[in-house]
Formats: C-alpha cells, structure tokens, sequence
C-alpha cells in the first residue's frame, strides 16, 4: 500500500493590481511583513510573498495566476487584538466589526483594494 501524503503547508495566491496599494493594505494596515518580491524584468508583473505568523500569501499582479475577487479564511489567536489593532489605525476605507456567526465563531471580516475577501476568524467560546 503506498504512503500517505502529508501536507505540510498551502499558500494562497492572490490577485493585485497595484504594487504600492497591496502594501499600504498588507503592510502597513493588516501588518504582514515583505519576505520577498519578484520580476522577471524591472518593468514587468510583481510577485510577491508577505507573512504574518505563520500565514503565508502570495500576491501576484501577473495575469492568469489567480482570479480577483477570491475568498480565504484564516483562523487567528486574540482576534479582539487584531480588531483593536486595525480600528486604531482610522482606516479610511476598512473599519470593520466582529461578528459572531451561527457556526460558532467571531470573525473580522476585511475586502482588500483588488476585491479578496479575509475573513479571520477564532471559534467562539460557548
């Protein structure tokens, strides 16, 4: 019988369109942190990874990799920090609630500048 696969890690790929608002989103105001960034030539798509924790995402502006508009959920320790963390901030554009759903969880619930939806979340405590 053969072995078992173990998967180890996944890493989303998600679509930009522009390199300075991903990173005023996902820096500045969602506090990932740069690991890399790629381009075949200086004026051609990014590719980029940025990580907060141990979640991983990769953001690309090349055509074809992904599609805008796409959904990941993320589960988080202490999600009333992060939601303090981001209402401090007085985004223009993103000051969102914590919802408690009838599956059992809280959620912040963000759209970033391309149309991806975060939804990090922790099980609610009953």
């Amino acid at each position: 019988m053969p072995e078992t696969p173990t998967v180890l890690h996944v890493t989303p790929i998600l679509r930009m369109f522009d390199e300075y608002k991903a990173k005023q989103f996902y820096l500045d105001y969602l506090g990932f942190r740069l690991a890399w960034e790629h381009r075949f030539e200086p004026d051609m798509p990014l590719y980029m990874e940025v990580v907060l924790g141990a979640l991983k995402l990769h953001l690309s502006e090349h055509y074809g990799d992904c599609t805008p508009g796409s959904a990941i959920r993320i589960e988080i320790q202490n999600l009333d920090a992060f939601h303090a963390r981001l209402l401090s901030q007085h985004h223009a554009y993103s000051r969102p609630g914590i919802e408690t759903t009838p599956w059992q969880t809280r959620e912040v619930r963000l759209t970033d500048p391309f149309g991806n939806r975060l939804v990090f979340f922790e099980p609610s405590v009953n």
